[in-house]
């Protein structure tokens, strides 16, 4: 059996190529301030990593060999059948009643989680405790946590990072599939996932199963769509077409619901604390290109006002030279009235000696400085007008004032 669910690979790759190059423009735009910031967020994630490895050293039980033999030799013949070569260290942990089990790693050490009232429901099936631990050794022997950072780019985009994060659990479930040995085992699983404790004994996978068909309207396509998780009523009905031995038709989802979906940034945490660190170095990140990209596009934009105003100015000067065959001694002279509604414009001048108007942006950043436009006389005795600045950067300048 492919233990890899079918679509899991292909995104993998496209996940790859889109973030290989979001963190490539990321360290172009940022002039490699990137890894600074990354840095930051590394410090913040070893911290709140560590928080939860000390709690689950500190509060769960670790699952040895003396401690829960029953449980370490589970995890063992999983790994075994899996070909998981290093055994990660397990803890049980109480969570008040929640059904879940999680895996998680520090500093390349591997940790999985069972809660146990998942342990204790299926006290009845042990068989299908497996299937908890062989989807949690799938995520390692993936190493979808490994990978976690170096696709946070491409993780938080629409439609794409959510459709990754469900092929992968996906493809754990396979793993606890054929970490059972009975192949009802892994819908028992699932079965008390859905239904508790107690209730699981008594519930009818085939009605389950066939809630599934519920899944293709609007607001259950759109919701799915968003999520890290297939719907469970999917999982289940996989789990059972495994076990006998044939591929599911899942019910197709609403056209609009993924139209909608298009708009909604994936920001969830499906990968644990470390994804969503690395979601917030991301945006933190993006806000730091953003924001200097955006001051600069306003004062580009105020910049080009103000060579607006320069070019009426220096009309005035030409009408006025025609007409004198000099330059005027002041703009007002030559006819100009300030009219600048955008306020880009402190002040103009003229030099009466060579005719250079100089414009005086009113941006705070550049308070004092010119742009310049030198009139010069063709063969035909026309004048001709060119526009720079020394002291503005060039990249702020229309392409006419660029020449220097």
């Amino acid at each position: 059996m492919e233990l890899v669910y079918r679509k899991e690979k292909t995104l993998f790759v496209l996940m790859l190529v889109l973030s290989l190059l979001l963190w490539a423009a990321l360290l172009v735009g940022t002039a490699g301030m990137v890894a600074l910031y990354m840095l930051l967020f590394f410090v913040s994630y070893c911290f709140a990593q560590s928080a939860l490895v000390s709690y689950l050293k500190g509060t769960g039980v670790k699952i040895t060999a003396q401690q829960f033999p029953d449980l370490k030799a589970r995890i063992d013949a999983c790994c075994a059948r899996l070909d998981v070569e290093q055994v990660p260290d397990a803890y049980l942990l109480q969570m008040g009643g929640v059904f879940n089990a999680f895996a998680t790693r520090f500093f390349g050490q591997h940790f999985i989680v069972l809660y146990s009232d998942v342990v204790d429901a299926l006290e009845d099936k042990p068989d299908a405790i497996n299937f908890y631990i062989g989807h949690e050794l799938g995520h390692i022997k993936r190493k979808h946590l490994r990978w976690a950072t170096l696709l946070a780019p491409a993780a938080a985009l629409p439609l794409l990072g959510a459709a990754y994060a469900r092929a992968r659990e996906y493809t754990c479930d396979r793993h606890g599939f054929h970490a059972c040995d009975d192949l009802a085992s892994a819908q028992l699983g699932l079965a008390a996932l859905a239904a508790g404790g107690k209730r699981w004994r008594d519930m009818s996978i085939s009605n389950y199963v066939a809630q599934a068909r519920e899944s293709s309207g609007f607001w259950m396509s759109f919701h799915e769509l968003v999520g890290d998780y297939p719907w469970l009523v999917k999982r289940m009905a996989v789990m059972r077409g495994l076990a006998q031995g044939k591929e599911i038709e899942q019910p197709a989802r609403s056209g609009v619901a993924y139209l909608l979906a298009l708009l909604v940034p994936r920001l969830g945490v499906g990968g644990g604390g470390g994804s969503l660190l690395a979601v917030l170095a991301l945006v933190g990140v993006m806000a730091a290109v953003a924001l200097p990209a955006y001051r600069d596009y306003e004062a580009r934009a105020r910049m080009g006002r103000a060579v607006a105003v320069g070019h009426e100015a220096t009309a005035a000067v030409e009408r006025y030279f025609y007409a004198n065959g000099k330059a005027p001694a002041t703009l007002e002279q030559a006819g100009f009235a300030l009219a600048d509604p955008s306020h880009a414009v402190q002040d103009l001048s003229v030099d009466a000696g060579n005719g250079v108007v100089r414009v005086f942006p009113s941006d705070l950043s550049y308070r004092g400085k010119a742009i310049a436009f030198t009139p010069s006389l063709d063969e035909n005795k026309k004048v001709a007008w060119r526009c720079a600045s020394e002291e503005i950067p060039a990249k702020l300048l229309p392409e006419e004032c660029k020449q220097r």
